[in-house]
C-alpha cells in the first residue's frame, strides 16, 4: 500500500508540473489541442491528487465500524476520476467545433516542442502506475497512457502544420483524442460501477467456479453463492456447499480443498457453509432436493 501511495504521489507531482508548462505553451502557440489537453491534464491532476489522498485513507486497518477496512475508498477515487474525465472531454468538444469553421494560426514549432515534453512526462507517469494492480491505479494509468497517445498524435499534427500550414489539423486532432478518451474511460467506468454494485468481477466466471466445485469428491450441490470484489484486487466469495457425510466428518479438510479450487480463480477470501444433503437452506437448495 505504501508503494502504491508513492507511485500515485510522484504521478501527481509530474502531472501538476507539466500541466502548468502545458497551459503556458498552449496560450503561446495558440493550439487548441494543447490548451484542451491542458484542461484534461488539470482534471488528471485533481483526480490524481484525490487518488493519493484516498489511497492514504484506504490503507487504514479494519475497525469495529468498517470490518472490511477502508480499501473501497480507492473505488470512489476511480469513479471521481472517470466522471471528471468525461466532463472535461465534453468541454473540449464544445471548444473544438468553432475551429472547424474558422481555423486559427498555430505556432507549429511550439506544438512540436511541447508534444515531445508531454510524451516524456506522461510516459514516466505510466511507467510508475503500470506497476500497480488496483483498479484505481489502472484508471489513472489509462489517463496518462491516453495522454501519451494523444501527445504522439499532437506531435504528428504539429509536424504536418509546420510542413503544410494546414491549421484545421489542430481541431481534428482534438476531436479524435476526445473520442478516444471517452471510449476508454467508459470501460473503466463500467467496471467501477460493477464493483460498487457488488457484481461478479469480469475476470471470474461464476459458472466455471460452480462446475469446478461440483467436481470435488463429496460435493453434492451449491447454492446461495455470491462473488464480488472489494476494490478490484480482493475477490470474495460466500456460499453454501452441500456435501456427503464423509466430507462432514473432516470439515476442515473439505474447506481447505474448496479454498484451493477458489484460489485458482483469484478468490482468496471466502466464507463457506458446509451442509448435509438432509439439511440445507435457501430456494436453490429446495430445487436441488426436488431434482434428487
Amino acid at each position: 500500500m505504501v508503494k502504491r501511495e508513492r507511485r500515485i504521489f510522484f504521478s501527481v507531482l509530474l502531472n501538476v508540473c507539466f500541466t502548468i508548462l502545458e497551459a503556458v505553451g498552449g496560450f503561446w502557440s495558440n493550439s487548441l489541442a494543447i490548451l484542451s489537453d491542458a484542461l484534461h491534464d488539470f482534471g488528471d491532476s485533481v483526480a490524481l491528487g484525490s487518488s493519493w489522498l484516498l489511497e492514504r485513507g484506504a490503507s487504514r486497518s479494519p475497525d469495529s465500524s468498517r470490518t472490511f477496512g477502508y480499501q473501497r475508498l480507492s473505488l470512489f477515487s476511480a469513479l471521481f476520476s472517470a466522471m471528471l474525465l468525461v466532463g472535461g472531454s465534453l468541454v473540449i468538444l464544445i471548444q473544438a467545433i468553432p475551429r472547424f469553421v474558422n481555423p486559427e494560426l498555430v505556432k507549429a514549432q511550439g506544438v512540436i516542442g511541447i508534444a515531445v515534453i508531454g510524451i516524456i512526462f506522461n510516459g514516466a507517469g505510466v511507467l510508475l502506475l503500470h506497476k500497480g494492480e488496483s483498479l484505481n491505479e489502472r484508471v489513472l494509468s489509462w489517463h496518462l497512457l491516453e495522454d501519451v497517445v494523444g501527445w504522439i498524435a499532437i506531435l504528428i499534427g504539429g509536424l504536418a502544420i509546420h510542413l503544410w500550414d494546414i491549421y484545421i489539423i489542430d481541431p481534428i486532432i482534438t476531436v479524435g483524442l476526445t473520442i478516444f478518451i471517452l471510449y476508454n474511460v467508459s470501460k473503466n467506468l463500467r467496471e467501477t460501477l460493477n464493483i460498487l454494485l457488488q457484481g461478479v468481477p469480469r475476470h471470474i466466471s461464476i459458472d466455471n467456479v460452480r462446475q469446478e466445485l461440483l467436481q470435488i469428491k463429496g460435493v453434492l450441490g451449491i447454492h446461495d453463492i455470491h462473488i464480488w470484489s472489494l476494490e478490484g484486487e480482493t475477490d470474495i466469495l460466500t456460499g453454501h456447499i452441500v456435501v456427503d457425510e464423509k466430507c462432514l466428518e473432516t470439515p476442515d479438510q473439505t474447506r481447505k480443498t474448496i479454498k484451493e479450487v477458489l484460489k485458482k480463480h483469484h478468490i482468496e477470501h471466502s466464507t463457506i457453509e458446509l451442509e448435509s444433503k438432509d439439511f440445507c437452506s435457501g430456494i436453490e437448495c429446495k430445487e436441488w432436493h426436488k431434482e434428487t
